[in-house]
């Protein structure tokens, strides 16, 4: 029979090795949230995520020199305006021959409105924005975490919703041009932004010490062990905002982000093929030409909009009397190739022709 003496030595060693175990505990739970707060991603990068480019939020992805203005002058007025057709899904041009109906798409940001992360928005330009009458509106983004640990033993938990708050400016003459569109196209919304956004980050925790397991006396040596966190984020922001923008119901379709496609040039681009096979009544108005990457000979672009432009007034002098323009042509394309020459400016920034053009 062993010695109660011996039994003391073997058991001793039990309650130093569980108070070092706890401890190595409590370190390793400080390390993640100290980890969390150091790398949760902050609302520019969310927002930078969802579609937003403004460079008060985020520096900007294209590396293009916009269209000169002068390409971007009125077209004279149609001699012959449009008549009310007798099907909703068609028109008549010039000759009184029934052509099916325009389909106009419009890009969101930069184009019909510009949004700022409210407490980055500077003082100067939103009381320079607000005292020249542009409407604006307030957004609220609640962003949502969720924190999964990569290790068989962990679990996952629900972080605390965030609350986040985004000024949005509406371009000017917003709601008249998207009326006046209605009336002889049909209006079709594409946004390379999110109708709500995911942002997953990988966090890497090294944790040093031993990790009691099994026993009272079996201790784990886990030197170095190398434990994954990974961080979803979830913000609404694309919906809510056309919700907000789209008080009469103008568009009949919403394209968001998961409709672009990825190119050997560019990424989340807009193929204006899931509208239709026959584009020739399909113009897209938008402020970054690479949308039209695919189909280049259907783009309009247009002047890019921010707040620091209060007086803008391409929605309802330039755009508007071009889209009229265009309703009333077979083929809204050899009037744009002439206007633009997209094909050619898509060459001088290093992509083929050839590869744009079936």
């Amino acid at each position: 029979m062993a010695h109660p003496l011996a039994q003391a030595e073997v058991y001793a060693p039990w309650s130093l090795q569980l108070w070092r175990a706890l401890v190595n505990w409590l370190a390793f739970l400080s390390q993640i949230v100290l980890q969390i707060l150091t790398f949760s991603p902050s609302m520019a990068q969310l927002l930078s995520s969802i579609g937003l480019r403004h460079t008060l939020l985020s520096s900007p992805f294209l590396s293009f020199k916009p269209l000169p203005l002068v390409e971007l002058e009125s077209p004279p007025p149609p001699s012959v305006a449009p008549t009310t057709p007798a099907d909703a899904n068609t028109t008549t041009n010039g000759g009184g021959r029934a052509i099916e109906k325009l389909t106009v798409v419009l890009d969101l940001d930069e184009t019909l409105v510009c949004a700022y992360e409210t407490s980055s928005l500077p003082a100067g330009i939103r009381s320079t924005a607000i005292t020249a009458g542009l409407e604006w509106f307030e957004l609220k983004c609640v962003s949502s975490e969720k924190v999964v640990f990569k290790m068989p033993f962990m679990k996952e938990f629900q972080g605390k919703p965030k609350v986040s708050y985004v000024t949005v400016f509406k371009r000017p003459g917003l709601h008249k041009f998207l009326k006046q569109i209605g009336e002889f196209a049909d209006v079709v919304l594409f946004t390379a932004g999110l109708e709500g956004a995911f942002t997953q980050l990988i966090v890497p925790l090294l944790l040093y010490g031993s990790i009691g397991f099994g026993g009272p006396i079996v201790i784990s040596k886990l030197p170095n062990l190398l434990l994954l966190v990974l961080l979803v984020s979830r913000t609404d922001y694309a919906r809510p905002l056309v919700d907000l923008i789209d008080v009469d119901n103008q568009f009949c379709l919403r394209f968001y982000r998961p409709s672009t496609v990825s190119t050997e040039f560019r990424e989340h681009v807009k193929d204006l093929s899931c509208l239709s096979k026959d584009l020739c009544r399909v113009v897209l108005v938008d402020n970054n030409p690479f949308s039209f990457l695919l189909q280049p000979l259907n783009g309009l672009p247009c002047i890019s909009f921010s707040a620091e432009h209060p007086h803008d007034e391409q929605l309802l002098k330039v755009i508007l009397p071009l889209l009229q323009h265009l309703s009333l042509q077979k083929d809204v394309r050899p009037v744009l190739y002439e206007k633009f020459n997209m094909p050619e400016w898509f060459q001088m920034h290093g992509i083929p022709v050839s590869s744009l053009i079936v």
